[in-house]
């Protein structure tokens, strides 16, 4: 997910290509965009909090570019493009589709306005709706790149939400992208627990049934040692014990470009913790607000992840660890639907809690190509495949990832010293 423009889908036809169903899927997800904007003046799409963020304008541009570039300019007769111009503005990483404006830049487009990228939104979506009600609603490879665009659209959603905390977070008057404040634990946190696996030869990978992009497969067989996997999340208390015990003081649990990080940005805490008074505040959507306890620690980079392994005397899972442990655990947790914006105690109970939601959990496995992965030919297969290199793998969704976008076998990645996102651990061990 790290800054998505989009990668190819490798679906067999699925329940969602059915035209109806993807056109209540498409045009809940465009609504549902439109209401993560809403509570932000104009200043506040426009911003850009840092180069690898984008401002909200420019994701409710990118998405609908998307839509214009690669379903309605080559299958849609007659189509009007709503401003040639916008394809410099809001192409993301396509080189097939021309220049673009530079990523660190995107903050400096004043214009379009908010309200011409409104009126851009309408204008793709009313030719959207001309095209289920036309002969081109059957036509596979239109449901395909739409099905994409849906995914895709979501991936900008929880983009959107990150880079507005990120962008207030820096904000001298500390603003809440929404009023009141995230539920609280009524309960104090359960002692963490590893849960053992048996190793084996397992298959791991997206079996073909349903969406999923292309770096989910092909499916293929990994050897796995016995291991332990956490029963939770590691929580913010437990960081804050990290912290007192010299974690982000001591050299010898740190990876060397990690170290090197910390001595050069000053790192102390994870991303949004501030301390005041002897307290620490943790800036959240919901405003500045007094650190829960027992809710799982959020922004932190895989450095950071890393070097709290080391501390505990643990390890961070690999990614089909999480992925084989997840198998028969439903894809539900604490994602956008819920609506609580922020990562969320452990629930009581034995077994896994929290695989999907609250955070990203950070994988020791190096984002790479799975055995016999091609990038598709065209623009539609530029994205994946060539950032496959130098980024980490996180599993699992978070607390703004929308539901209907998790799955087990997702692999959202980021550059190790990335901290921005809604990204946490889990523990894992040696059987």
């Amino acid at each position: 997910m790290n800054a998505p423009a989009v990668a190819t889908s490798q679906t067999q036809p699925s329940a969602l290509r059915d035209p109806q169903d993807l056109a209540d899927s498409l045009f809940r997800t465009r609504r549902q965009t439109h209401c993560l904007a809403a509570p932000l003046g104009v200043e506040d799409q426009a911003a850009q909090a840092n180069e690898d963020a984008s401002p909200t304008k420019w994701h409710l541009a990118h998405t609908t570019w998307f839509f214009e570039t690669f379903v309605l300019q080559p299958f849609l007769p007659g189509y009007r493009t709503f401003d040639p111009r916008f394809n410099y503005c809001f192409n993301s990483y396509y080189e097939a589709q021309g220049p673009r404006q530079p990523r660190a830049m995107r903050g400096l487009l004043t214009r379009p306005t908010c309200f011409e990228v409104r009126d851009y939104r309408a204008h793709v979506d009313e030719a959207l709706h001309a095209v289920f009600a036309g002969a081109f609603a059957k036509d596979e490879e239109v449901l395909k790149r739409i099905e994409i665009g849906v995914h895709h659209e979501q991936q900008h959603q929880e983009l959107l939400l990150t880079d507005i905390l990120s962008l207030f977070a820096q904000n001298p008057l500390r603003p809440a992208y929404r009023e009141g404040g995230p539920l609280r634990a009524r309960h104090e946190a359960e002692p963490l627990h590893f849960i053992q696996f048996e190793g084996g030869r397992r298959d791991v990978g997206h079996a073909g049934e349903g969406f999923a992009f292309d770096n989910e497969g092909p499916r293929h067989d990994v050897l796995l040692r016995p291991f332990k996997l956490a029963d939770r999340l590691v929580n913010n208390a437990e960081w804050a014990a990290f912290m007192s015990d010299g974690g982000y003081r001591a050299p010898a649990l740190w990876l060397a470009d990690g170290w090197a990080r910390v001595a050069r940005d000053g790192w102390r805490a994870p991303l949004y913790w501030e301390e005041r008074d002897g307290q620490w505040l943790e800036m959240t959507l919901w405003g500045l607000k007094t650190i829960d306890a027992a809710a799982p620690v959020c922004c932190v980079s895989y450095f950071e992840a890393n070097a709290y392994a080391r501390w505990a005397g643990k390890r961070l899972p690999t990614e089909f660890e999480w992925e084989f442990a997840a198998g028969g655990l439903a894809v539900a947790g604490n994602m956008l639907g819920a609506d609580n914006l922020a990562p969320r105690p452990s629930p009581p109970g034995s077994g896994l809690r929290q695989m999907f939601g609250d955070v990203w959990e950070w994988t020791q496995s190096a984002y790479a190509p799975y055995p016999g992965y091609r990038p598709a030919d065209g623009a539609l297969g530029e994205y994946n495949g060539k950032f496959m290199c130098g980024q980490h793998v996180l599993r699992g969704a978070s607390c703004a990832t929308p539901d209907a976008h998790a799955r087990r076998t997702y692999r959202n990645f980021f550059y190790p010293h990335q901290r921005w996102q809604f990204c946490g651990l889990r523990l894992a061990d040696e059987a």
